[in-house]
């Protein structure tokens, strides 16, 4: 691919992004929470519960870009400090968006992973700023984005100095509407061809539906993926955004059940029968 210098895959090493404990691109690496947080219980609540299921990353959003301004947007700082602490109390590493470049610094110091949303894969400020602070970034696909145009968002980030480039498929804009988006598995055995970083799927945001997380999470591994990112509600009926597509604990619980044998497979660490 033209112009990648950093995220072209010139020898059969992978990059693994060590977070905390968690080493993402060497295990199976499952990061879920909230879409937003909301508050201090509903934060603690779902937080519990992903830690519970196995997960090893929590997810909140404390900045939220929506499509209508008059959506819930998060709390802001507040948020942030909330889901700061809730990982505190789980001993789960953090990951939240960040979506002005003048908030990076200070996101960063709460921030174990600093992700970038869809509509700012492009936003080469924000990348600029995100690749000088050192943090883990989850650089999503913008939703039109080619696999091109998201390796060279990615060079941006690394071309910064920082060499923890995550990256996350989250399904791309096609003429189908029963999904939110199309989710685009291909880009896994692609992604792994073209470059030494590692990649992740986000079922949720691809899908739109509850009913479609599951197989698609397990179809993601299946593909080689080295990880999911999954929207978990304590309550998803009194969730305050992206209701429909938010699992309950206890459906989280499930999947996750059913995504370690597959896991183990496709890592050849099935047990033996001595």
């Amino acid at each position: 691919m033209k112009n990648l210098k950093l995220a072209a895959r010139v020898t059969k090493e992978r990059t693994v992004i060590k977070v905390s404990d968690v080493e993402v691109g060497k295990d199976l690496v499952v990061i879920a929470g909230p879409c937003s947080v909301e508050s201090e219980a509903q934060m603690f609540a779902s937080a519990r519960a992903v830690k519970d299921a196995g997960a090893n990353m929590l997810r909140g959003g404390a900045f939220k870009p929506r499509t209508s301004p008059y959506a819930f947007q998060g709390l802001g700082l507040r948020g942030l400090k909330l889901l700061a602490k809730a990982g505190r109390q789980t001993d789960l590493p953090i990951v939240t968006e960040v979506i002005d470049p003048r908030d990076v610094s200070w996101v960063a110091e709460f921030a174990d992973v600093l992700q970038i949303g869809t509509r700012n894969m492009q936003n080469y400020s924000l990348l600029k700023e995100v690749g000088q602070t050192g943090r883990p970034v989850l650089l999503k696909r913008g939703m039109y984005s080619t696999l091109e145009e998201w390796l060279n968002c990615a060079e941006y980030i690394l071309s910064e100095g920082n060499p923890n480039v995550i990256l996350c498929e989250r399904g791309i804009r096609t003429f189908e509407t029963y999904t939110r988006n199309t989710l685009d598995l291909s880009a896994v055995p692609a992604i792994k061809e073209l470059t030494h970083l590692p990649i992740i799927i986000d079922p949720t945001h691809s899908t739109g539906r509850v009913n479609l997380i599951g197989p698609m999470s397990m179809a993601a591994i299946a593909a080689g993926a080295d990880g999911l990112i999954i929207e978990v509600h304590y309550n998803p009926a009194e969730a305050l955004c992206d209701a429909d597509q938010a699992l309950t604990p206890v459906m989280f619980a499930d999947i996750m059940a059913r995504l370690r044998p597959l896991s183990a497979f496709m890592m050849n660490k099935l047990p033996t029968n001595d």
